[in-house]
């Protein structure tokens, strides 16, 4: 197994075998494969039982998360530059756009592991699946990126799915409610669109590649639909009316369609949730 930098020893050897802490260690690891391996292997010991899991315990980063490479460049998403889907450059930016939020979700799910304590176990082994299956996504973009004449990191790209974790780390209601659910699920809204673009340029590997994310995407957010109702219920708050406090006190973007509504109902949103969504538009 690939091990993590010296700045990411976040805990004691002893606790190496702990899942919560050594998902903190792959947060902090700044070399991407480094970082893909080693939620792989962490993966792996989880499902053969090579694992403990401490719900209880309270955790403290002792490096700046996430770990991440001195490139791509990060600049606001106006600064992102858009590029003719008809040249190989403008394909693989598109392609580069995608590894980035896949990079930046492997985050978010480890993160999500970590952080917040006293959840039951099934919550932190659904982050791991998520965690895995992100990095799975990774690889598959960066890969593909290559037979295009390029890598993770030659364009510059924006933050904005780690900003909102980022503002949502003091509070796991918001941050189930805002990451997963409003983020993560505008994926499911606009795959269909990337994948017909990604098709009409005749990249059909890529397209292929589109489905394969939409497929685990929609478990990602039901996974996020399940925790939020979950913490909802466990702490008699009305759903509805909780995320759009929570929207407005964190600044959430305001969303826009149109939206995958078949996938949505398949990651577990509500009929009274896809009504109320329209409606803002």
């Amino acid at each position: 197994m690939i091990q993590p930098s010296e700045s990411c020893r976040a805990v004691t050897t002893a606790a190496k075998a702990e899942l919560r802490a050594r998902a903190l260690q792959c947060l902090c690891e700044a070399d991407v494969a480094a970082k893909v391996a080693a939620v792989g292997a962490l993966a792996a010991a989880w499902s053969k039982g090579g694992m403990t899991l401490d719900t209880d315990a309270v955790l403290n980063a002792v490096a700046a998360i996430p770990g991440r490479p001195l490139l791509p460049a990060l600049v606001p998403p106006r600064e992102v530059k858009h590029r003719s889907m008809a040249s190989v450059e403008g394909r693989a930016a598109m392609i580069h756009a995608l590894a980035h939020i896949e990079f930046n979700a492997i985050n978010l799910a480890l993160d999500a592991i970590w952080r917040f304590a006293g959840m039951p176990s099934e919550y932190y082994a659904d982050w791991l699946r998520v965690a895995r299956e992100e990095a799975y996504h990774f690889g598959l973009l960066a890969t593909h990126l290559q037979t295009l004449g390029y890598a993770y990191g030659d364009f510059s790209a924006h933050n904005s799915l780690w900003e909102l974790t980022e503002k949502t780390s003091d509070d796991i209601v918001a941050r189930m409610a805002l990451v997963p659910r409003m983020m993560e699920a505008r994926g499911l809204d606009a795959s269909p669109r990337t994948r017909a673009k990604l098709a009409q340029a005749g990249d059909e590997p890529a397209a292929a590649i589109i489905d394969i994310i939409l497929r685990d995407e929609i478990g990602h957010v039901a996974i996020g639909n399940r925790w939020y109702g979950w913490l909802c219920q466990h702490r008699q708050l009305e759903p509805l009316a909780t995320f759009a406090a929570l929207a407005i006190r964190y600044k959430a973007p305001i969303l826009r369609g149109p939206f995958n509504l078949e996938a949505r109902r398949a990651a577990g949103f509500s009929e009274q949730e896809l009504l109320a969504l329209q409606q803002q538009e």
